[in-house]
Parts: C-alpha cells; structure tokens; sequence
C-alpha cells in the first residue's frame, strides 16, 4: 500500500492513494493511522441481532491474520478507546439506504449509517483500508493500522449484479456461496442465477420433478450435471441475504427450454420429448404457446421457485425466441408477466420483452440492442449489461483460451471505459436501474475459470454501478486496480493480470 500525504486535502474525488475499489464518493485523509491490536474491540450501536451480526461479520474477517480476539459487544456508557464503533445514525438521510460515514481517528473509528445495509458496505471499505494480507486466512505480520480521515459514500446505482449462468455448466452451493462472499467485497447487491436453459434444469420443482431430475442431469459437452435441492437454494438465498445481496432466479422462456422439453413431453406441441441437449447453439427450442398446460407448467414453477425467494424480483428470460413466433411470443409473455405479478414478485426480462406490452413494475435487461428502448417509452426500467462491455464470457484478447467473442474482445479497460447513462441514445441515467455483468458458462467448467473470467473485469464493473460518474477515469483506476492486485491474491482468486494494468 502506497504512503498516505501528510497534508490534510479536501474532500474530493479525485486520486485516491490507496487501493479502495469501488471508488468512495468522498474522500478525506488527515496523514495519521489507527492500530488494531490486542485490545481493539468491535462495538455496536443498538445492539440488536442485525447490527452485531454485522459486528461478527467484520470481527471474523479481522481475526484469522492478526491473532487478535476482537470481541464484539453492546456500545455502552464511554467508548474504549482503540474500538471500532458501528452505530445507526439518521442525522445524514442524504446517503441513503446504502451510504455510510467512516470517521478514523487515532484514538478509534466510527462507522456511521441511516440503514444496515450501509454499515454493511461500510465493512468492506474497512477491510480494504487495511493491509491486503489482512484478508489471508492464516496469521500474518501487522503491523494493522488504517489511515485516519473521513470518507462519505453512497452507491450511484440500486442495482449492481452478477448474472452467473449454472445450467450450461453446474456449480454447487459452496462455490455460489464463494462467489456471494466476493461480490459483497466490491459492494454489489444483486445475484442473478440463470437456473434454466437447453442444456439444463438446475432446481427441483416438486410438482414437476423430472425437470430436475432429467433435465438436470447433463451440461455442456455431456457432464454430470446437477441441481440444487429447493432447501439448497433457500440456503443460498438466506446466505446472500445475510450480506445484503438479493439473489434473482431466472427461468428462461419461452425459449432456451430443451431442458424442460425433454422431460415432459406434453410441453411440446407434438407430445415428443425433445433428447437432451449438450450443445452450444440457441435459438431452436420453444415451449408449446398454444397448450394450456404449459401456463399451468410456468405457474408452478413460479410459484414454487417465489416461495422460496423473499426477493422482490423474478426473471423470465425471453431472450432468442427465435423459434416462437412474434405474436405468440408477445402474448405469451403479457400472460406470464401476470402469473409473476400474481405471486407478488416484479418481473425481469432480457429486452426482448420490450416488444410486449409491459406493467410499469417490470424491468428490462439490455445486452444487445436498442429493443430495450421500446420498454423505456412505457416506463420500464432498464438494466445495462452491454455484450460489448459487460459480458465477461467475452475473451480478453484472441490469445486468451477461455470464452467466446462474438460480442468482440473485452479488454479489462473496455469493462471499465463506459457509462451506462450515455451508452445508448434514449436510455438515460433516469431510466436506468443499474449493472450487471452476466457470465454464460459455455467454456467455464471450473471455479478457477470462473474466477480468471470474472476477475478483474467484474471489479471494474462494480465501480461503474457503486461510484459517482464524475471521478471516475480510467488512468487513475488502472494504478488503483495494480495497488488491489495484492488483495485478489490474499483471498486466493485467480485473477487474469492484464497487460494493460501495472499491477504489483
């Protein structure tokens, strides 16, 4: 970590000499340092379970490399001096659901927040504050001193996500968990699972079992496969929730459904089961629009799928319905925006569903085209995840073994060189929602695959969603995201260093 200036700046967004990434709003060093030690203890204020789980949650991160106990304990009478005080405060509403103040001083720190989730966020810039072996899981050499100063913060965007695709290629909870406890590290807020596809089912419906029980059991290029049990999903669901991250299921449709297709044959307008599908192409499949059972089919998946998601938010997919045609696509659609409505869930589609005639709840998902615009003009909402820019099943270069390009090649700077409020004409920072980066799984057989896709590019991505547009430039980020490079290696990801970054 670089030396902090002895002289006391204002607040600013420009440079910022240590490694924090997404980039704080706010910024105010004062040249001095706090020392964790022996003594250091984690205080919370009022202590109610949420709070001093949070409290637990930054103390169980702190205490593997230093050594130190950090109890974590009610705020009583006069703080000791040398803790960590997290408290709830309303006396700044301006930061929102999601901002926090963090005060460092040499005597303590106080982190500050009208709402949990902020004290949450506030945890992250702690930890990444600190020297980067403080996130190894194995005692190491301090000293542990953070830099005295204010920071101020707040999120740009609601939504910052992930989309991670199980069905071409599956992943068990533990690796999903994995993934949760990295997006939470750059603040991001949203998990969005792509649960089903041509290639596979990946949760059991319990009045449609052989969906997971067929359709589940291959992937790409013939695997096992797998799915998650309805109690495996509703763990990892609880286990996003517990670090302020709202998991999204999508159950794609009316296309990309052989997976559904070939396990019950009534859902094709032949009555034939479709084989199983351990290809790459899209496009061919479709669920027969013109069956009643099929509607009856998408209720209980919804249905059964909402029960065990306390997330405002459910995905249909609708994307390369090549196979359906227009009007039965559009209908079918409309009607199914109403089974998702009527489990009290908000519907999300990719952009296609911009073509159908939408409630103002719904939210569309951007990734190619400028049908997305169709939604804006009835009010929709928009989620930017831009192929060029955001998909990170994209190659680095055409060097690089793993992933696709028909999107083009996705430099770790072409992630981060883009603004979702200007990117395409007659979608604006008002229509817009948020980011997400999606990883489709084609190539990606492994967590180390999925961890050098998705890293460092997903970073980047979560500065795009978190930080104020105005700052944010890539030649300084680029020194910052080289001085971060220590911190990927701590938590042992296996990250692709760009030639384009200097890192250390």
């Amino acid at each position: 970590m670089s030396a902090y200036p002895a002289e006391t700046p204002s607040p600013t967004r420009a440079t910022v000499p240590f490694s924090v990434i997404p980039k704080p709003a706010e910024v105010n060093l004062s040249g001095g340092t706090f020392p964790l030690t022996e003594r250091t203890q984690v205080l919370v204020n009022p202590a109610d379970p949420e709070l001093l789980a949070i409290g637990q949650y930054l103390a169980d991160h702190l205490r593997p490399a230093t050594g130190y106990p950090f109890p974590v304990q009610a705020a009583t009478g006069a703080l000791p001096e040398g803790s960590i005080l997290l408290t709830l405060s309303d006396s700044d509403p301006s930061l929102g659901e999601e901002g926090y103040e963090l005060a460092i001083t040499p005597n303590g720190v106080r982190l500050s927040a009208p709402h949990p989730a902020g004290l949450f966020w506030g945890v992250q810039t702690i930890r990444q504050l600190l020297p980067p072996s403080i996130e190894s899981s194995a005692p190491q050499d301090g000293p542990w001193t953070l830099p005295t100063g204010s920071i101020r913060d707040w999120p740009r965007f609601a939504w910052r996500g992930m989309m991670l695709d199980v069905s071409r290629h599956f992943f068990g909870p533990q690796v999903i968990k994995h993934l949760i406890d990295l997006l939470a590290y750059y603040k991001m807020n949203r998990l969005h699972l792509h649960l089903s596809d041509d290639q596979g089912w990946r949760i059991m419906i319990h009045s449609w079992p052989d969906l997971a029980r067929i359709g589940g059991s291959t992937q790409v290029g013939g695997g096992p496969g797998g799915y998650y049990s309805q109690e495996e999903y509703a763990d990892i669901v609880a286990y996003a929730q517990n670090r302020y991250i709202t998991v999204v299921p999508e159950i794609d449709m009316p296309g990309h459904t052989n997976a559904a297709l070939a396990s019950y044959a009534e859902l094709n307008c032949d009555g034939v089961a479709r084989p199983l599908y351990t290809g790459t192409e899209v496009g061919f499949s479709s669920l027969c629009l013109d069956k009643e059972i099929t509607y009856r089919f998408v209720d209980d998946v919804v249905r059964e799928i909402a029960a065990r998601t306390p997330g405002p938010y459910f995905h249909i997919g609708g994307d390369e319905a090549m196979a359906t045609p227009q009007s039965d696509y559009i209908a079918f659609i409309e009607r199914v925006q109403g089974i998702v409505q009527s489990y009290g869930k908000q519907m999300i589609g990719w952009e296609e569903i911009g073509q159908a005639k939408l409630l103002p709840t719904s939210i569309v998902q951007l990734w190619h085209s400028a049908v997305a615009r169709e939604a804006v003009r009835q009010g929709a909402r928009v989620i930017m995840s831009p192929a060029t820019r955001a998909y990170l099943d994209m190659k680095y270069t055409p060097e690089t073994p793993l992933g696709l390009h028909w999107a083009g090649y996705i430099e770790v700077k072409d992630a981060y060189d883009w603004d979702p409020a200007t990117l395409v004409e007659g979608i604006g920072e008002s229509d817009i929602l948020g980011v997400e980066a999606p990883l489709w799984t084609e190539t990606i057989q492994t967590v180390a695959d999925m961890e050098w896709m998705a890293f460092p590019r997903l970073i980047g991505i979560a500065e795009i969603g978190w930080s104020p547009a105005v700052g944010r430039d890539w030649e300084e980020y680029h020194l910052r995201l080289g001085r971060h490079s220590p911190r990927l290696a701590a938590m042992g990801v296996n990250f692709y260093r760009s030639p384009q970054v200097p890192w250390e």
